[in-house]
């Protein structure tokens, strides 16, 4: 486990502001994306990035690298910041989001952007994908991690639970999932659209040792994260409370901006947001 400084903290939160504010580029340049769930997830993935994975945006099919699979693919807008942020490509190309031909598809394609492991977003499968990552690393003799995020909403996908129970059944225990639990799916809260509580016990009975925590707080993120395999021969499972759309104070856990169509003056009010959280960092 490591054990974060204030200090570390501080400028971990600093990245997922940036990376928060690439999101809102994108947005901008497009005028529309799925910003909801790439705002949720954005203070994991920028911890994993900048804190936790062992990778190289020199080298990025480098074998021993860590491996990362953004399962819920809609998602991608986070991810894109992410690694524009960590130098994977040029920032300029967040401009071209949206456009015809754009190296940033709707979802991650790994054919177009360095960084990105594997095509995602047709939903459930990336536990399945990211399974058998886990075990070819560990055929290879490699130490590598493969960490993935999930959204909440996906876990209705049937296939989750036949990856989940093969990860289980090979106990790789090199694998590290992040359900993102903002609790809100495109078409209402995903407890009403189809439940799957208690989590937890679900999970654990498939196999899986699982820890909960606050999935915006980068110390309990980290501290986490770095402590894996929680048990040795099982896989790990973090259920993340998130909220939907964190940092924009009129889109916090409100279901209509899963997919937001941005007008000017949400733009504006999403700036202003932003720049507060800044002036908030900035004070300590």
């Amino acid at each position: 486990m490591y054990k974060l400084t204030n200090e570390e903290v501080l400028e971990l939160e600093k990245e997922a502001l940036q990376v928060r504010r690439n999101v809102l580029r994108m947005i901008k340049a497009s005028k529309a994306g799925h910003a909801g769930g790439a705002l949720s997830s954005a203070d994991i993935i920028t911890a994993l990035y900048f804190k936790i994975m062992r990778v190289d945006p020199k080298n990025p099919k480098w074998p021993q690298r860590d491996r990362f699979v953004l399962s819920a693919g809609h998602k991608c807008l986070a991810l894109y910041a992410v690694l524009a942020e960590k130098g994977f490509f040029e920032k300029e190309i967040l401009d071209t989001y949206g456009k015809l031909k754009s190296r940033l598809p709707g979802h991650p394609d790994m054919y177009k952007i360095p960084g990105v492991e594997t095509n995602t977003g047709a939903l459930g499968h990336g536990l399945s994908i990211a399974g058998g990552m886990a075990l070819g690393v560990r055929m290879d003799g490699y130490d590598s991690k493969v960490y993935v995020v999930m959204g909440d909403g996906e876990l209705a996908e049937g296939s989750n639970w036949e990856a989940a129970a093969a990860c289980s059944h090979h106990k790789l225990d090199n694998i590290l999932v992040f359900v993102d639990r903002n609790r809100l799916q495109i078409s209402g809260p995903t407890v009403k659209v189809m439940s799957y509580e208690p989590l937890r016990a679900r999970w654990e009975a498939f196999g899986w040792s699982v820890r909960e925590i606050d999935g915006h707080n980068m110390r309990e993120i980290v501290d986490n994260a770095t402590d894996i395999p929680f048990e040795k021969g099982k896989p790990s499972l973090i259920i993340a409370n998130t909220i939907k759309s964190k940092g924009l104070s009129f889109a916090e856990d409100k279901v209509n901006y899963h997919y937001w169509k941005a007008t000017p003056e949400e733009i504006e009010q999403a700036e202003k947001d932003l720049n507060e959280i800044e002036r908030r960092l900035a004070n300590g």
